[in-house]
């Protein structure tokens, strides 16, 4: 068997003397693992860097073995990805994220073109970390953990939407919260698409995105804790002078 497509490397792992064993997510056929045969020589290794856009090619005697690719370099982000402390830590945590919640050999089509979307404003720092925000909630969504931000969950009121319901992931407002505002979680301005949405401010968002992350998704799903490459993306957004800015993306 064998198909080809075009992938973006999330993780590569030494295999053996030489070979290196990928996990890539392609647009067809999902997230996907493989050997590369060579791929710890001088010649493959430069190209094996997580982010990387990989032409594709597998081939295995069965569909559900392990298989071997072929690969050649599309496109390298790895080094744009490093001009910026920020761009360098959210892109790791995506990819973390994708290579830990993703299902194996299952279309996600539109994460995927979202997913690139991201990787391909690296360049852009300013932008990014509310970029992130956006493909985090979006990851949400094409898990089945999608927020409802647009009106309350309890009176229907589109104002003064302060808390969101962990349960439900929907919003809620100071009047439908009542006496249980203290079991609710804050509802971040820059989630509301409100505000100057600093880093810190992003921050504080993907505190309520990771809430659902973890407990909803992580724990309920695969029973193992968010990677921590998420949580160094988040501890340095939050870290970050309250001046310095993010764009609308």
């Amino acid at each position: 068997m064998d198909w080809r497509d075009t992938g973006i490397l999330l993780s590569a792992r030494r295999h053996g003397e030489s070979a290196m064993i990928i996990d890539v997510f392609t647009p067809e056929r999902g997230r996907h693992a493989g050997v590369v045969r060579g791929g710890a020589s001088r010649k493959v290794s430069p190209i094996l860097q997580p982010g990387a856009q990989l032409d594709l090619v597998w081939r295995a005697r069965l569909e559900d073995h392990l298989g071997s690719f072929s690969v050649e370099l599309q496109r390298s982000r790895a080094a744009i990805a490093m001009q910026n402390r920020i761009t360098l830590a959210g892109m790791n945590a995506a990819l973390s994220l994708l290579a830990c919640l993703l299902p194996e050999r299952e279309a996600h089509t539109d994460l995927y073109r979202q997913t690139q979307n991201l990787l391909d404003l690296l360049d852009q720092s300013e932008l990014w970390p509310l970029a992130y925000l956006r493909w985090e909630t979006a990851l949400l969504e094409d898990l089945g953990y999608g927020l409802d931000l647009t009106c309350c969950a309890v009176t229907g009121s589109f104002e003064d939407l302060m808390y969101i319901s962990p349960k439900s992931g929907r919003a809620v407002s100071t009047k439908g919260a009542g006496q249980w505002a203290d079991r609710l979680l804050p509802l971040p301005a820059a989630l509301k698409g409100e505000g100057e949405a600093n880093n810190p401010d992003i921050a504080e968002a993907l505190g309520a995105t990771g809430y659902f992350l973890e407990n909803k998704v992580a724990a309920q799903q695969i029973g193992r804790p968010l990677p921590q490459a998420r949580a160094r993306f988040v501890d340095l957004l939050s870290r970050k002078p309250q001046n310095e800015t993010s764009r609308s993306a």
